[in-house]
Formats: structure tokens, C-alpha cells, sequence
């Protein structure tokens, strides 16, 4: 029988995602302290972490784009805020990159099969739909609906449940259920979108920062 490929362990999950490869809890961190959150830092430290536990050690550039960084940084900030639990709010996020990092190099590395490319661009028309729809709920007044919403997201949830299934232990099946089941929280979307609300300032900057990769065909 063919080989497993090194990428691989031979039950078929992602090497990166082993007992031994995983990041344990306390292990990223912000240079400046816990106080500064940086999403671009904890990217490129977890990228790191993860290719040193693989046979594939170098990646051309960062799996996690500027713009992106800026948006996930605004994510923490306003997870903080409707929380009131910085180390809660950091978790989310932290898992949220991890799970977006290990996504990035298993398709890099050609890791997914003809369904599971598929998958991908189910994920990816379900992601831009996604995208608009945050977009246009903040920019058209009154036309918020945070069950629509919500439901985006647990569609978004539900794909990448689907396409990380032969790759990627429980353990991040368990990331990805505790940020999209935060994110897709309807008393967190309805704090998100209060017009005379705390967190109002962080979604416009969201917004801008969606708007941007919609524009630029990443989204």
C-alpha cells in the first residue's frame, strides 16, 4: 500500500496536530505582555510551532495577512469587551489562528483531496456571503438580523468541521466549535451591532477591514 505522505502520520491525521506538536496553552504570547494583543505576533509564532513539528519547515510567507491580523486584533478587542475576560478573549483568538494556520499549510501542502477541495470552495462562497452579509448589516441601518447571521456562521462552522475531518484530532475540532460558537452567539452578534453600543467602533473597523479583502478578491 502507498505511504503514507510525510505531511501525514500514518492514521492519516496532520503530524502538526500530534499530542507533541500541538501549543500548549501558555506558550503564545504577546512579546510586549498579555496587556498587548497581537494578532500578527501570535501568527507567526504558532506558524512557527507548527512547521518545527513537521517535515515541511519553511513556508514562503505568512499563512495570515496584514489586513486579517488588523481584523482578528479588532475581534479580541471587541471578544474583551462584550466578555469582560481578557483571558477568555485571547483563547478564542488564539485558537481561531491556530486553527486558521493549520487550514493554510494543509492546503499549501496539497494535503486535500478532490472532495475536500470542493469542501474549500463551498467554504469559500459561504465565507464571502458571510463577509457581505457583516458588511451590509453595518453599513444599512436597521437591517441587522442576528439569526441570519448566526446562521452564516454555524454554516461556516459546519464546513470546516467537514473539511479538517481526515487532518485534524478533536482537540481542534474543539478550537473550532469555541470560536465559531462565540462568534455566532446571538447576545454577542446583538451586542456587536447596538447603534448607540461599546462596540460599535470595533465593528466599523471590521467592517473596513472586510470591506478591504472583499475588495482585493481575498474574501
Amino acid at each position: 500500500s502507498r505511504a503514507a505522505p510525510r505531511f501525514l502520520s500514518p492514521t492519516g491525521t496532520c503530524s502538526m496536530d500530534s499530542d507533541s506538536g500541538e501549543l500548549s496553552e501558555g506558550e503564545l504570547v504577546s512579546p510586549a505582555g498579555p496587556d498587548c494583543f497581537s494578532s500578527k505576533n501570535l501568527a507567526l509564532q504558532a506558524q512557527k510551532k507548527i512547521l518545527s513539528k513537521m517535515a515541511t519547515k519553511t513556508m514562503a510567507n505568512m499563512l495570515i495577512d496584514d489586513t486579517s491580523s488588523e481584523i482578528f486584533d479588532e475581534l479580541y478587542k471587541v471578544t474583551k469587551e462584550h466578555t469582560r475576560n481578557k483571558k477568555e478573549a485571547h483563547k478564542i483568538m488564539k485558537d481561531l489562528i491556530k486553527v486558521a494556520i493549520k487550514i493554510g499549510i494543509l492546503y499549501r501542502n496539497n494535503q486535500f483531496n478532490q472532495e475536500e477541495l470542493e469542501i474549500v470552495d463551498k467554504f469559500r462562497k459561504k465565507l464571502n456571503q458571510t463577509a457581505m452579509t457583516i458588511v451590509s448589516f453595518y453599513e444599512v441601518e436597521y437591517t441587522f438580523d442576528r439569526n441570519v447571521l448566526a446562521e452564516l456562521l454555524n454554516e461556516c462552522k459546519d464546513l470546516v468541521h467537514e473539511l479538517v475531518d481526515r487532518h485534524l484530532t478533536p482537540r481542534s475540532h474543539g478550537r473550532i466549535n469555541h470560536v465559531f460558537n462565540h462568534f455566532a452567539d446571538v447576545e454577542f452578534l446583538t451586542a456587536l451591532y447596538s447603534l448607540d453600543g461599546d462596540c460599535r467602533p470595533y465593528l466599523k473597523k471590521i467592517c473596513d477591514g472586510i470591506n478591504k479583502l472583499l475588495d482585493e478578491k481575498v474574501l
